[in-house]
This record gives C-alpha cells, structure tokens and sequence, in this order.
C-alpha cells in the first residue's frame, strides 16, 4: 500500500497574491474620512484621566472605609505607580520621533514599554520609604482598579462601535 505524500500547504503564491489585489481596494478620501469619523481613536490622556479619577475615588473611598488617612494615601499612590508610568510612556508614543516608521514606532513602542515597567516597579520598591504608615491592601486596590480602566476602555470603545 503506497502513501502519496501531497505537499500543498502553501497553495500557490502567485494566486494567492493575484486574489488578495483582486480583493483589495483602497478607499476614497471621503471614504476614509468618514471611517475616521465612525472610529475615532482612543486618546491614551483620556484614558489616563480616567485613570487618574478612578484613582482619587478609591482613595477617598479606602480613607472613607477605614477611617485612616494613611489607607487613602497609600491607594493614591497605588494609582500613582500606574498613571505616572502610563504618562511617560504615552508621551513617548505620541511624540513625532516615535511615528516616524514602523520599525520606530515598534522599537519606540518597546523601549517606552520597558521605561514603564521599570518605574513602576521602581515606585513599588521606593512605596514604604514614601508613603507614612503604607497599607499594602489599599495600594493593591489603587492600582489593580487603575489598571482595569484599561479594559473599562476597551468595552466602551466596543459597545460604542455597535452602537
């Protein structure tokens, strides 16, 4: 009994190109202009801002709770370690040198993304030296709930495009 090996995975190259041009068709300026409209993008500053707000409510919300000053403070500053290194980074993503290629706005993306890390980590370690009396509770909820704004901002984004 004789197995034929078929080697067709790959398909034909030149066909598959013909029909991806075939099928492609760039858009008008008014075309575009209006996708832009019916999608616009969403700001990393409106996100941060939200961030930001979320981040005061939570303090006054843990200082409220537990009837501590130092619980509120140290949720804030929990919100500090994500909007801070969040701001440097979209700072460095939104800036001309970033935008300038692809292969920039990739490596751009990288290094802004590791700048980031290393902050937070950094203003994670530094939190008992700076903030009096650090409750490691009310930190958590203050970034953990920053940084699920990003998701907040992903569905909303989502359900608006539905819309």
């Amino acid at each position: 009994m004789a197995i034929e090996m078929q080697d067709d995975r790959w398909g034909d190259p030149e066909a598959e190109a013909a029909a991806r041009d075939k099928a492609f068709k760039p858009l008008t300026r008014e075309q575009a202009q209006a996708l832009r409209l019916k999608d616009p993008p969403l700001s990393p500053w409106r996100v941060l801002m939200v961030q930001a707000w979320v981040g005061v409510v939570v303090a006054l919300f843990a200082a409220l709770l537990t009837r501590k000053q130092e619980a509120g403070w140290s949720a804030l500053y929990g919100a500090a370690t994500v909007v801070i290194p969040g701001a440097l980074m979209a700072r460095g993503m939104t800036s001309k040198l970033s935008s300038m290629s692809p292969g920039t706005s990739a490596v751009s993306f990288m290094l802004w993304e590791a700048v980031k890390i290393a902050v937070s980590v950094v203003m994670l370690v530094l939190a008992p030296k700076i903030v009096q009396h650090l409750n490691w509770l009310a930190l958590l909820a203050g970034l953990v709930l920053c940084m699920k704004v990003y998701w907040l901002a992903l569905l909303w984004r989502g359900r608006s495009k539905s819309n």
